[in-house]
């Protein structure tokens, strides 16, 4: 029987397999504490170790941390995916369906800002399905409070943005 470390580590890796989007800290966490299995702490270890050993890619963002699965990642769970249990795998799947949408929406729009060498901030708005961009806009302002502005509300109304956009460039 595998180590409970291992086994939190083989649940993550799963997790992400079965989602064709990335899971941020927190989705990957509160799967493990809803269903009881481990705390946060070894949970952020577990990741931390994931991401050392590059089985699990990560992506910053403006607020957040997004991961998803490596081809090596890949490779080392179909390797030792019979340590699963079939309990941990249906508790997996249950986790992922009753909140798939839910999961996939807070991953969907994506906001971020770098300063620039004009000490401006570049503002980055992304809307992706499927780990596709369907849009990708970078606006610069002047100011770090208007970047965070931004940021805060293009999960809000990114869809209203990109559903005028596409109406008034494709009249």
């Amino acid at each position: 029987m595998a180590k409970p470390f291992t086994i939190y580590k083989l649940t993550i890796l799963n997790m992400l397999d079965k989602v064709d989007f990335s899971l941020t800290n927190t989705q990957i966490c509160n799967f493990f504490l809803q269903q009881e299995y481990t705390g946060y702490f070894q949970a952020q270890q577990a990741i931390a170790e994931l991401v050392d050993a590059k089985l699990v890619l990560t992506e910053s963002t403006h607020n957040n941390t997004l991961y998803s699965l490596t081809a090596a990642g890949k490779e080392t769970l179909d390797l030792f995916r019979d340590k699963i249990t079939d309990g941990i795998d249906r508790d997996i799947t249950a986790y992922l369906e009753t909140n798939q949408m839910r999961l996939r929406n807070d991953n969907a729009f994506l906001a971020d800002y770098d300063r620039t060498p004009d000490k401006d901030y570049a503002v980055r708005c992304r809307f992706q399905v499927r780990g596709k961009n369907l849009i990708d806009l970078t606006l610069t302002v002047p100011d770090k409070k208007r970047a965070d502005t931004i940021c805060e509300n293009w999960k809000k109304q990114s869809e209203t943005v990109y559903t005028y956009l596409m109406d008034i460039l494709i009249q």
